[in-house]
């Protein structure tokens, strides 16, 4: 196996594991958002950054192109 290949096989596993940390992230995160926003309590404890990241990981765990689609349909969105 030659070297571009080793570093092929890492950044297809370092995707795949962004992708599901930022998925279990959201999961997790705005799970517990949710059920403090719900119960009644105060969700100041959760600073806005981390409802961001786990959208973060899900974004650089995308390959190029649909990376690239995302920033189009963003920029799409924010200028309507």
């Amino acid at each position: 196996m030659s070297w571009q290949d080793k570093a092929l096989w890492l950044e297809k596993i370092t995707k795949r594991m962004m992708l599901i940390v930022g998925a279990l992230g959201v999961i997790v995160i705005y799970g517990g958002f949710f059920f403090l926003l719900f119960t009644g309590r105060s969700v100041a404890v959760i600073p806005w950054f981390f409802l961001l990241s786990p959208w973060i990981c899900i974004y650089f765990g995308l390959t190029q192109v649909q990376q690239a689609n995302v920033i189009k349909w963003f920029i799409k969105k924010v200028k309507k």
